[in-house]
């Protein structure tokens, strides 16, 4: 736990920040929770005001101030339409991190951040035991979409999910390390923790496509977590701990740009790292900065510096029905989204059509869909009636947690659209 004068430090820093919102109610208009539940609280607007009273509030109700910050979706959708320019999202990030230093973390979190995630070998053995077990717990549910749900009833497994894949990336294709090839560039690849033990075909996509480019890759041994589970849950002391964890690796990698497929990590690595990462000497932090400023996403990596696509290919009459959702932290965040288009259509049998609001918040929003999975489930399903509407027999993404979630979203439904990261699709194509 902070000590009451660092507490005091980070509330009084919180206030300066908050000075900045005027109370418009643009975030209403374009927030995906608000949408739902129509509550003035779950709204960044209502969440600003609560915090404004922040050290009064949280020692008179902390478990309340906690409850009502902890409805948030941490998609950006606030931020990104601001008038005003308020870094919302650093600021609940950091106003959870204040929480948790004043109320302490709870034993179940601090279990699995600290005893687990925060010990990236151990994790990864862990998981491995949990694949090879699940299949007591879990049963398939939908051939298509690969999606399982649970044996017995649970209320934390009412949904169709992704099961642990049986052989992790990692161990799948150990440390890699190639030279480079024509294009004279080398990358660190981010693999990220959903890829490598829920989808590693896509990790294997992006070593396929950074082959098929002459690009050498990277992936440095006992890479960690990026560490937004534990910094969205206001455990600092994890995520400080996972930053330089990576960063030490990566740096020794020597490389011209680091990638990732992951969306969430892209936007953590870029934005989070060298804004929220604490206690970090001065030349730790300007090598977290350096790392973080040439970290792409695979996307905006193969367009902007390798320039594929660029080129309009006749329309196809005949093809796979394409569709694409923006995930949040790459179009809100970081202002991605033609890139991802341009990987996809640069596979000559995808037809892309656009689903109506592509940027529209799937509702996964990381442990949120855990704890508060009724009204994440809403907002999952207009995302999954407007892929239906499209009558494509695909929708990408740019985000696992965006392709866990509308998994579920469409095994539920019925539907026979398949989930796939856009760098699959670009991969297929080629020879």
């Amino acid at each position: 736990m902070y000590d009451m004068k660092k507490l005091a430090g980070l509330v009084k820093e919180l206030e300066d920040q908050l000075v900045v919102c005027m109370r418009c109610g643009m975030c209403q208009a374009v927030c995906p929770v608000f949408a739902e539940t129509g509550r003035e609280a779950d709204v960044a607007r209502g969440k600003l005001a609560l915090l404004e009273g922040l050290a009064q509030e949280m020692f008179q109700d902390p478990e309340g101030v906690n409850d009502r910050l902890g409805r948030c979706l941490l998609c950006g959708s606030c931020a990104a339409n601001c008038p005003s320019g308020v870094n919302v999202m650093d600021i609940f990030l950091k106003a959870r991190a204040i929480l948790t230093g004043y109320m302490g973390l709870h034993p179940l979190k601090k279990a699995i951040f600290r005893g687990m995630l925060a010990r990236p070998e151990f994790f990864d053995r862990l998981m491995e035991w949990g694949s090879k077990l699940q299949g007591i717990f879990v049963k398939p549910v939908d051939d298509l979409l690969g999606t399982s749900c649970a044996r017995f009833v649970s209320p934390l497994l009412d949904r169709h999910f992704k099961a642990l894949a049986p052989v992790p990336f990692h161990k799948s294709n150990g440390r890699v390390n190639t030279p480079s090839g024509a294009s004279g560039l080398r990358v660190g690849f981010f693999v990220g923790c959903v890829i490598d033990k829920v989808f590693p075909w896509v990790g294997e996509a992006v070593l396929r496509v950074m082959e098929h480019h002459g690009v050498g890759v990277v992936i440095p041994k006992d890479w960690g977590c990026c560490g937004i589970p534990a910094l969205s849950s206001g455990d600092s002391q994890t995520f400080n701990r996972l930053v330089r964890h990576n960063a030490r690796r990566f740096l020794s990698a020597r490389v011209d740009y680091i990638v990732t497929a992951c969306a969430t990590c892209t936007s953590t690595i870029r934005k989070l790292w060298p804004t929220l990462a604490e206690d970090l000497s001065a030349e730790e932090w300007e090598q977290v900065k350096g790392i973080a400023e040439k970290t792409l996403d695979v996307g905006q990596f193969l367009v902007d510096i390798l320039h594929l696509g660029g080129q309009e290919k006749e329309s196809a009459r005949e093809g796979v029905g394409v569709t694409y959702h923006d995930p949040c932290h790459l179009k809100k965040s970081l202002g991605i989204a033609a890139q991802p288009r341009e990987v996809i259509k640069a596979n000559p049998s995808a037809v892309l059509r656009e689903m109506a609001e592509p940027d529209r918040c799937c509702g996964c929003g990381g442990s949120f869909n855990l704890q508060h999975y009724d009204i994440s489930a809403a907002i999952g399903r207009r995302k999954r009636d407007d892929i239906a509407r499209t009558g494509c027999s695909v929708v990408a993404t740019g985000c696992p947690a965006c392709m866990l979630q509308i998994s579920d979203m469409l095994s539920q439904a019925g539907d026979r659209v398949q989930v796939k990261h856009f760098i699959e699709i670009y991969a297929e194509s080629l020879a």
